[in-house]
């Protein structure tokens, strides 16, 4: 689900946790997919119920919400029968409103992160996922120039190979959000684009089920996404991303190779930084060519030549002390997907262990402790205040931040590499 529509609502769905952020969990495990060679089903399982008490409550003038957007929608071609089966019975889920407001107080480390997403489990499952699906997989890297252990590690991100993509209606996701109005316009937009697929014939309104925020089936597209990206690749006459593994491999390549990925490139390596590195270097504004990063001195971790990229950036996803890793054009089509280097990170090492080649080799400085929120929110007021301009406290970390803490570790005579720690806030505020 991109800006290519998809990371957009990631970054307003995980309010951007601080230094690595996580993919939301989705609501309840549906039904596992179909094996491999097994013919889709003409519906993916059945939304969970809601409670009579609660989300059946529709607050005062939801159902007026409903009647205007209805002529919203026919006046854009949506056909009748569909605005009825949409709109006959629609459902307020205050749940929905209670998820897209919640701003998690604490944040995962990059390292803790990475042991849950690459995980032995999901490099093991991943292996055997390849396994069983080796002909949709090869047919769609073939077709779109995306490895079939990428496409496998992005469907083992977003929905645990298909065990858990969301039990959540996504036209009632959708209708309550339009109606609350935080994100109005944009839900609006995403609900036309599901009234859309549907009128299309792609799935029924009770299938089209995903994460409370809108994201739907196996590859978790928004619809808009859906629309521009999903795949009929198994020439039943309909995209299906929640049951054929066929349209899921081909509609994440399809994504991935037009957010930019190209064949033959690898997403990146780890490297071993030379001597006198500027860790402020360490920047997605800051690229050159694998050639030029060589001749400084850079190195593979593995002692191999550098990956061979036009245009690439040094990554330090836990700061100067931690792991190094060059990244290249295929890292940012992966960033398309979900705008958070910890995902895009993740992506990239799955499918490296997956096919069988080697995990970070550098340690992780796990004796950082990570800021919460609160903490986040504090260090920003004290950088402020010293003259380190961090923008609006908000508790987030962004470039301002970054930046504000670079300019702060050079005037102490620390490396500038903009990562936050719970140290750096002590020494802003002495006791």
């Amino acid at each position: 689900m991109p800006p290519i529509a998809r990371s957009s609502l990631r970054r307003a769905r995980l309010g951007l946790a601080l230094v690595a952020t996580l993919l939301g969990a989705c609501a309840t495990a549906p039904s596992p997919p179909p094996a491999a060679g097994v013919p889709a089903p003409a519906a993916a399982p059945t939304p969970s119920t809601p409670t009579a008490t609660n989300e059946t409550q529709n607050p005062q003038g939801f159902a007026q919400w409903i009647s205007d957007f209805r002529d919203t929608a026919r006046a854009a071609g949506v056909g009748e029968a569909t605005l009825h089966a949409a709109f006959d019975n629609p459902r307020y889920l205050p749940s929905v409103i209670e998820q897209d407001r919640a701003q998690p107080e604490f944040t995962r480390a990059v390292w803790n992160y990475l042991d849950n997403a690459v995980s032995a489990q999901r490099i093991a499952a991943g292996q055997d996922k390849l396994l069983q699906l080796r002909s949709e997989a090869d047919t769609a890297a073939a077709r779109y120039g995306v490895p079939p252990e990428i496409l496998i590690a992005v469907w083992g991100m977003e929905s645990n190979y298909g065990s858990n993509y969301g039990s959540t209606s996504t036209i009632d996701a959708l209708a309550t959000l339009g109606f609350e109005g935080r994100r109005a316009e944009w839900a609006r937009g995403e609900l036309l684009a599901a009234l859309k697929i549907l009128d299309r014939g792609d799935i029924g309104r009770e299938a089209m089920i995903g994460s409370w925020a809108g994201a739907m089936g196996q590859t978790q597209f928004l619809p808009s996404s859906f629309l521009a990206y999903a795949v009929d690749a198994d020439g039943d006459g309909r995209r299906d991303i929640w049951g054929s593994m066929a349209d899921v491999m081909a509609s994440t390549a399809h994504f991935l190779s037009r957010a930019g990925w190209q064949a033959g490139q690898p997403w990146g390596a780890e490297v071993r930084l030379f001597p006198g590195f500027d860790p402020a270097r360490a920047d997605p504004s800051i690229r050159q060519s694998s050639t030029q990063w060589a001749a400084e001195g850079l190195q593979s971790a593995d002692g191999q030549p550098l990956p061979v990229f036009a245009d690439a950036w040094v990554l330090l996803p836990a700061g100067s002390r931690g792991p190094a890793f060059l990244v290249g054009p295929n890292f940012r089509a992966i960033l398309r997907y979900n705008n958070s280097t910890s995902y895009a990170l993740a992506v990239g090492l799955l499918a490296q262990r997956i096919a069988g080649g080697p995990g970070v080799q550098a340690p992780w400085p796990r004796e950082l402790a990570m800021l919460t929120r609160s903490q986040m929110m504090a260090l920003q007021t004290a950088l402020n205040e010293r003259g380190f301009a961090s923008g609006v406290p908000d508790g987030v970390m962004g470039p301002a931040t970054r930046e504000g803490v670079r300019r702060y570790q050079r005037s102490i005579g620390l490396p500038a590499d903009g990562f936050p720690t719970l140290e750096l806030l002590q020494r802003l505020q002495p006791p």
